[in-house]
Order: structure tokens, then sequence, then C-alpha cells
């Protein structure tokens, strides 16, 4: 299986969940960033009028975040996707 290369539907449909669990995530992470600190997330943590605890700390949390939201997202969209050829292939061989 390591040796097969991913067929086309499932690079399409991995690009467009990622694509999508990235907005997402960012927008979820922003608002959590938000009710947390009472701030908006800095827009460029390198600016010398962001302290480098808030620069840090918002790195951090889109790091992680953005990390977990994609390996979750990806291995169940990819679980989907493989029990749904496996119906198809089973389907074809009736």
């Amino acid at each position: 299986m390591a040796d097969e290369k991913p067929d086309l539907a499932w690079r399409v449909i991995g690009g467009l969940v990622g694509l999508a669990t990235a907005w997402v995530a960012r927008k979820a992470l922003g608002f959590v960033w938000v009710k947390t600190t009472g701030k908006e997330p800095p827009v460029d943590p390198d600016s010398p009028e962001v302290s480098l605890g808030e620069a840090i700390g918002y790195a951090v949390l889109m790091g992680v975040g953005m990390s977990v939201a994609q390996i979750v997202v990806n291995r169940t969209a990819k679980k989907r996707y493989e029990a749904w050829r496996s119906v198809k292939q089973a389907a074809r061989e009736l």
C-alpha cells in the first residue's frame, strides 16, 4: 500500500479538505484568541508593537491548532473516502 500512488479523486478531495480545514481552523482559533485575550489576533506578529509574549503565544496557538485540525480532518476524510471506495468496489463486483 505504501507503493501505491493516491488516485486523482483523493488528491482533489484532500486538497479541498485541506483548504477548507485551514480556513475554518484559522477562523476558530482567531475566535478563541479574542475570547481568551480580549484582543484581536496580531496581524503581524513580527511587528515591534506586538509584545514578544503575545507573538509567541499566537504562534504556538496557530501552529498547534492548525496541525491538530489538519490531522483530525485529514484522517477522518481519508477513512470516509476509503469506506466509500470499498462500497463502490463491492458494488462493481456484483
